[in-house]
């Protein structure tokens, strides 16, 4: 996998992925041994912290359970992984992510149940089955279980629903909204701040930027699954 497009942290963290380096025994172990994970219990909390991660404004670790009602933030040399239930969340920099109190609700099934905020920055996610919904600036997401990567940014919010089904919908214009069904980052969207800008759409097509399927497929691995576009192989170094 050629990194040396990719911004240095994030350059990083993905070889730490793939490398394994600086992540726990427990999560090595799901690295290796991915299909059989599902037979025992996942790790929840802080998987991989790279740079300025904060949650709640404290410095966060590895190991540290994110709770309900707790803000996570990253600093321009931030990222992390972290767990919750059966949901896997990649935080880029400079990103904010509030799992609200009022709707967020671990039930049997290791589900989230209510709404996820992404206030800015740039997230990547993997959920199992769920009742969420993710929202940004410019966009809400209701998901059932799904990959999804998701872009703030002042002029739109970028939204690839890599693979699963989901419906978009404009946080301006309620009623633009966008039933999708994907396998494998099929249909990519801008949703625009200014719509005048665009010929008055809310909503426009995108292609495929800035998330690589080896990320899902660790990602999914953390939880003992493979992405929905199918199973490959994760090399790890010998002696790992």
């Amino acid at each position: 996998m050629d990194l040396t497009n990719f911004h240095p942290t994030r350059r990083q963290l993905i070889r730490a992925l793939l490398l394994g380096a600086a992540m726990p025994p427990a999560v090595l172990a799901v690295l290796n041994q991915a299909p059989a994970q599902a037979q025992h219990p996942i790790e929840p909390g802080f998987q991989t912290v790279v740079g300025d991660v904060r949650l709640n404004g404290a410095p966060a670790h590895v190991g540290q359970v994110v709770r309900p009602g707790d803000i996570c933030t990253t600093g321009v040399d931030g990222q992390c992984i972290i767990i919750i239930g059966e949901h896997v969340f990649l935080l880029r920099t400079e990103s904010e992510v509030e799992f609200e109190t009022a709707h967020f609700e671990e039930g049997r099934d290791k589900s989230i149940l209510g709404r996820i905020k992404i206030a800015a920055g740039a997230v990547l996610s993997v959920f199992a089955a769920t009742n969420t919904i993710i929202s940004t600036p410019l966009a809400t997401i209701g998901i059932r279980g799904t990959g999804i990567y998701i872009e703030v940014r002042p002029e739109n919010n970028y939204v690839c629903l890599c693979y699963g089904r989901a419906q978009l919908r404009s946080t301006l214009n309620p009623t633009v909204r966008i039933n999708l069904d994907t396998f494998h980052h099929d249909a990519p969207r801008n949703v625009y701040a200014h719509p005048d800008q665009h010929n008055g759409l809310f909503i426009e097509p995108e292609k495929m930027i800035n998330h690589v399927d080896e990320e899902l497929i660790m990602l999914e691995a953390l939880v003992g699954r493979t992405p929905l576009f199918g199973p490959k192989p994760i090399k790890m170094p010998a002696g790992k």
